[in-house]
């Protein structure tokens, strides 16, 4: 089958949604078919689109749909569509009214669409491979953050946090990510200021020095105010590190609803608390650790290939 994948991710962009599609592109290249990954569709045929993005791929979307109205037209579903777009932009509406197939990445995202749009959702976890454990660092806790420096993450939440431990607390936070515009990057310096001992940025990092920080790290806190299925929670499953997340459908959907570690969104003294008790609790460390290996099924890559053939190649 001839699939123009469609992403707005620029090639030289390191952002999920072009993650995503990377790994799909080949997932689907190893299943026989030949896929075109490109940030707007080229106007050659095709059998299939996968567009990426409601809004931002509105344009490829339509032309494709006005081209060939009898060809499958799949969308998947980011967290801005799903949590924002989709409720008041026009073109990420059109977008989901001509897609044949809708992907969500958890399965709180089915939650968002309208019942006639959610018959034709599927569920696609996204996945990583294993990763071997590292020891921890002896000397400090190391709380690791990973992900681009953005308003939708609300970044520095965890930072806010580190002035309520306890004056003993051995906890140091390590992040990792791009800041997105001057403010970003200026408030995680200001953060290296007020807490030079306990909060480190280290901007943009190849992503093999990313996951070789998760993978020492005894925990991980993801404080995004909306996700669509976060990868890193993936990654932090496979390397066997617990994650502190904020209670968000995008995190619940891919943590499960009775998971122990979550806290309000935006609430740095609950953050606090957790973080508190992660450093100091071992049995209750050792329950998120469990929790999140409960998942891992979920997160394999051939669960993810598997899942995303089927919405592929279903007649």
């Amino acid at each position: 089958m001839k699939i123009a994948l469609i992403t707005p991710a620029q090639p030289a962009s390191r952002v999920g949604n072009r993650h995503t599609a990377l790994r799909w592109a080949a997932m689907l290249r190893q299943r026989g078919h030949q896929v075109s990954l490109e940030v707007s569709w080229n106007d050659r045929p095709a059998d299939l689109m996968l567009a990426l993005h409601a809004r931002r791929s509105a344009d490829s979307v339509a032309r494709f749909a006005a081209a060939y109205p009898q060809r499958p037209l799949v969308l998947a579903l980011t967290g801005t569509d799903i949590y924002r777009d989709i409720r008041f932009d026009a073109a990420a509406q059109r977008s989901l009214t001509l897609a044949t197939r809708i992907i969500v990445l958890q399965d709180k995202g089915l939650d968002e669409l309208a019942p006639a749009l959610r018959a034709r959702a599927h569920v696609v976890y996204q996945s990583a491979p294993g990763l071997a454990r590292r020891p921890p660092l002896k000397r400090s806790f190391e709380v690791c953050i990973a992900g681009h420096l953005r308003t939708e993450k609300d970044p520095f939440c965890a930072a806010r946090a580190l002035h309520l431990l306890p004056s003993d607390s051995r906890i140091r936070i390590t992040q990792m990510g791009q800041a997105l515009d001057q403010a970003m990057a200026a408030q995680a310096q200001h953060w290296m200021r007020v807490e030079a001992r306990r909060y480190r940025w280290l901007g943009e990092r190849p992503h093999a020095e990313v996951l070789r920080h998760l993978a020492r790290a005894p925990v991980m806190v993801i404080s995004s105010q909306m996700e669509g299925g976060a990868n890193v929670i993936c990654e932090a499953v496979a390397a066997g590190t617990p994650v502190i997340a904020s209670a968000i459908p995008g995190n619940i959907g891919m943590l499960g609803e009775h998971y122990a570690g979550y806290y309000p969104l935006a609430d740095a003294a609950a953050l606090a608390a957790l973080l508190h008790r992660a450093e100091r609790d071992p049995a209750w460390l050792a329950l998120l650790q469990n929790q999140c290996a409960r998942r891992r099924e979920l997160f394999m890559p051939e669960t993810e290939a598997d899942s995303l053939a089927s919405v592929i190649e279903a007649p």
